[in-house]
């Protein structure tokens, strides 16, 4: 099948605005997009009944996605957008419909007063189970939230596009990769975040051990460059800018999506096919970043 980014939808509007991110990438990156309307088997009793019976119940799951698709064909002419519908639990579909997919890309709630995230059930457990990078886009993103402002001060599309902000926590090729590439199609600035712990040095912020403070972080910042070195000369044309600071990896992340227009993340493949687990720094990353969020599994 031929690759494609794949939209989780369901009529809600952080899947509408998912979908429009990834008519906006799939121009990037030259592929079509799939809306991928999943839902469930009405229950025996409902079937029954004439107001929520399977055939309104169908009459609605084909609107959604159709309706869906029209409107993106007309705000990016260009792209091509497909539509499949499954029945099923939708995670199960959703990791499923990613095996053919380039990307996945979901919607996630706003968080009320604290700008980031809210990411369902179903949102965690296709992030910890799918091997494709997942992005997760907030309700209410807007394509001027991902560039800089123009010179009047005035959101546009049509200016720069902020950095794209690397998250070195598990340094990973594939995550590298994929944050470099991103960079490289917005002509973007790549934001390079290494946090390191600095509670053993802590005693010395003053006096003669001060020194040996000072040492530590150097080290840290000639690790981040020597593992940022080879990227540096196989994309000559992107800006690379280097952050290693002590402290939360998860608080420097949060703190640097407020300027950018994609925060990259790593998650590392589990063996388990149980449960959840995405790694603490993700997870909190996907949950405040105030910027769409690509997650990027990693070995």
């Amino acid at each position: 099948m031929a690759r494609t980014i794949t939209v989780g939808l369901d009529g809600s509007a952080e899947s509408g605005a998912a979908a429009e991110w990834a008519a906006r990438e799939a121009k990037l990156r030259d592929l079509p997009v799939r809306l991928m309307h999943v839902w469930m088997p009405v229950p025996e009793p409902m079937a029954q009944a004439p107001l929520l019976g399977a055939e309104t119940h169908q009459h609605w799951t084909e609107r959604v996605p159709r309706e869906a698709a029209e409107g993106l064909r007309l705000r990016h002419p260009g792209v091509e957008v497909g539509t499949e519908q499954r029945s099923g639990t939708p995670a199960e579909v959703l990791v499923e419909a990613a095996r053919d997919a380039e990307l996945l890309v979901l919607g996630s709630r706003a968080l009320s007063g604290l700008g980031g995230f809210l990411v369902g059930s179903v949102g965690q457990a296709v992030i910890a189970r799918t091997q494709v990078p997942v992005v997760l886009v907030r309700a209410g993103e807007q394509a001027a939230d991902e560039h800089v402002m123009d010179p009047a001060g005035i959101p546009s599309a049509a200016t720069a596009f902020r950095p794209v902000v690397l998250g070195l926590d598990s340094p990973d090729d594939a995550v590298i990769a994929f944050a470099f590439e991103e960079a490289k199609r917005r002509g973007a600035a790549l934001y390079a975040v290494r946090a390191w712990d600095s509670w053993p040095y802590a005693v010395y912020t003053v006096g003669p051990g001060f020194e040996h403070h000072e040492e530590f972080s150097r080290q840290r910042a000639d690790a981040l460059a020597e593992t940022l070195r080879p990227w540096r000369q196989k994309y000559p044309d992107v800006e690379v800018v280097e952050v290693s600071r002590p402290g939360s990896a998860a608080a420097l992340l949060i703190d640097a999506s407020r300027d950018a227009s994609l925060v990259v993340v790593g998650r590392r493949i589990r063996r388990n096919p149980f449960g959840t687990h995405i790694g603490a720094v993700t997870h909190a990353v996907l949950h405040h970043s105030t910027a769409p969020v690509a997650v990027v599994a990693h070995d």
